[in-house]
């Protein structure tokens, strides 16, 4: 979670405001789409982080762009953040509002890193069994990254479980060496 005081304070105004509104499903769905916009566009990065952009041109954006793909609420939560000055923490805002609604709702978030791509059917069923494990709700994401050879890299929330292929050569590298230090 992102520990700035400027996003969390942000991001639990807006959090309390969502279940004070009954919207979090809404609200939550809109800090995704935000999110994700942040993440993908670098474009959109640049207009947050650009101070010559005015602020007053920076709110006509955020309408052009969101406008009718968020709730209100959303949009005139975006226009105070940029009103006093605070765009450039959008993505932590969500990240962090993010971060509460889920607590709220006992779910946590997994990645799992394999060499390869993995089928749907099995992804669901470590998915599933992950949540019987740990008796929570469990977001689980996938992420492809050839250069762990095999096995697999298990993160959940900030633990992080790595029984890759890559990792355990380089174990048995490091023994190796030490042995050969020793004698």
């Amino acid at each position: 979670m992102d520990q700035s005081a400027i996003t969390v304070r942000y991001a639990k105004a807006f959090f309390s405001l969502s279940k004070e509104k009954n919207l979090q499903e809404t609200l939550k769905s809109d800090m995704e789409l935000i999110f994700s916009v942040c993440e993908k566009s670098s474009d959109f990065i640049l207009l947050l982080e650009n101070p010559v952009v005015k602020t007053m041109k920076k709110i006509e954006l955020f309408t052009l762009i969101f406008n009718g793909k968020i709730h209100s609420h959303t949009l005139n939560f975006l226009k105070l953040i940029a009103e006093n000055k605070r765009e450039t923490h959008i993505p932590g805002i969500c990240r962090n509002f993010l971060y509460f609604t889920r607590k709220a709702q006992n779910i946590s978030t997994a990645v799992l890193t394999t060499a390869s791509e993995m089928e749907i059917d099995t992804v669901k069923k470590i998915e599933k069994l992950m949540e019987k494990e740990l008796g929570t709700k469990i977001e689980l994401s996938t992420k492809v990254n050839p250069n762990i050879i095999g096995g697999m890299i298990l993160r959940l929330e900030d633990k992080q479980c790595d029984a890759s292929v890559a990792t355990r050569l380089k174990k048995i590298g490091q023994t190796l060496l030490e042995t050969e230090l020793k004698q």
